[in-house]
């Protein structure tokens, strides 16, 4: 049961008898939140701008900028413990655990490959902790200015994204990963590729709108309490609108779809939110036919459409594109036939840890985030790693229903996009990783009203 933020966060105290001492600590341990602070705001920054450094920037380190986060976050996790800031609780001690078993496992059981395992690890016992550090650092202010700063992101994303949707894959914006002329896209319809804005793949964009609009549709519906920009919201709108074709990804917009329904929700709870949902309907069919005006709009509905007619197909239409996508597969991952109880070993999974081994990047185990965890540690400790992270789901989404009551929708509407993806989002890429991170340790932030 929590009763408040800090069990979720679990913040560390210390009280000396000298009062002068005490004081010295507080000022301390502010100049060292402020400190983390900034550490966390350039590990989004590296979120939103690590494909670009890969691709653009310093296309010859593009593999060690593969895990650029990673010495942040251990640089965040030690100064927080040391500080006295942050303690583990109990999902991270959890998770330390069964990580730390199932690292002895992959070594003397699984594939014996010590670099591969500790790739597997970083993703469990450093960025997974840092979701409650960044719950307990920031305030609900900063992740209001975060949602801000966001607004403006995705105006020049979709512009970026419009320039490589109708430009040759030869052009600079589509320069893939390490400077590869072959380009970034990926397999899309009717002649367009599907590209990837700032990001090194099209599932980092894809994740990108997933965030945004669970930022979008909140400010709609706090508009008249919010002191908020309206040309902002409304450009921003229309960027993630207009973003749906031109990404030509479906992930975008099952994303949109699930905020709407997340903000459906709440009339429930709080019926003076009908008003909000109004407006936000409103504004949407406005905008959308404003687009429709447009040429370039046209051109990519039609990509759009045809992407999304010949993929449903393919996997067994609505079924095998929202159902087995979105619920994370894990009938499949449970029966799957390669499974082993014991596990094949941690990190072999992952796209970079089937290079270390073979040379080449592959799915070794599974696509999917539950089959892939199932695979690498085995039947009983992926069953309680998937468990650990459905507890941390169900818990958020409880605490932020319970917070729409006294008028809080902020945690509620950030878990539109959260609760995928903390739950079953492919932490085996480091963008989706990076993403799941941030937003966990968001929600956890936005329950700490000024």
């Amino acid at each position: 049961m929590i009763s408040d933020r800090f069990d979720i966060a679990s913040t560390g105290e210390r009280f000396y008898p000298d009062e002068n001492a005490n004081s010295r600590w507080k000022l301390e341990s502010r100049s060292l939140e402020i400190h983390i602070k900034k550490c966390i705001w350039l590990y989004f920054w590296l979120i939103i701008f690590e494909g670009a450094l890969r691709k653009w920037v310093l296309p010859g380190l593009a593999e060690p900028l593969l895990v650029i986060r990673d010495p942040l976050a251990i640089w965040i996790i030690y100064r927080s413990i040391l500080g006295g800031l942050w303690q583990p609780n109990r999902y991270v001690i959890w998770m330390l655990a069964i990580s730390m078993i199932s690292l002895g496992i992959s070594l003397i059981l699984g594939h014996g490959n010590i670099v591969v395992a500790i790739y597997g690890l970083r993703i469990l016992i450093i960025h997974f902790p840092l979701i409650f550090i960044i719950g307990r650092i920031f305030s609900q202010e900063d992740v209001l200015k975060l949602g801000k700063i966001v607004l403006w992101l995705t105006i020049g994303m979709t512009i970026l994204v419009g320039i490589q949707f109708y430009s040759p894959q030869s052009a600079w914006v589509n320069i893939g990963v390490g400077g590869d002329l072959r380009g970034s896209g990926f397999s899309g319809a009717a002649g367009f590729y599907r590209v990837p804005g700032t990001f090194s793949f099209t599932n980092g964009l894809s994740l990108f709108y997933g965030f945004a609009a669970a930022y979008i549709f909140y400010f709609w519906s706090s508009k008249g309490t919010l002191r908020l920009n309206t040309w902002l919201l409304i450009f921003s709108s229309l960027a993630l609108l207009a973003a749906v074709p031109l990404s030509i990804s479906r992930g975008v917009l099952f994303e949109i779809i699930l905020s709407a329904l997340f903000l459906f929700a709440i009339v429930g709870k709080d019926p003076r939110t009908i008003k909000s949902i109004i407006a936000v309907c409103i504004a949407g069919i406005v905008l959308f036919f404003s687009l429709g005006n447009f040429s370039f709009f046209e051109t990519a509905t039609m990509a759009f459409m045809e992407r999304f007619t010949t993929a449903s197909s393919v996997e067994g239409g609505l079924e095998g594109t929202l159902i087995d996508r979105f619920l994370g597969g894990l009938y499949t991952a449970v029966t799957d036939a390669n499974a082993s109880f014991t596990g094949l070993g941690l990190g072999m999974g992952t796209n970079a840890g089937a290079k270390l081994m073979l040379g080449n990047r592959e799915f070794l185990i599974a696509e999917g985030e539950w089959a892939r965890l199932i695979g690498e540690m085995g039947f009983i400790l992926g069953i309680l790693a998937i468990l650990i992270r459905g507890s941390l789901v169900f818990e958020l989404l409880r605490k932020a229903w319970n917070d729409i009551k006294s008028g809080n929708k902020l945690p509620w509407m950030l878990m539109s996009f959260g609760a995928v993806n903390i739950l079953q989002g492919q932490w085996a890429q480091p963008t989706a990783l990076g993403f799941s991170t941030l937003i966990g340790g968001l929600v956890i932030a936005s329950f700490k009203e000024e």
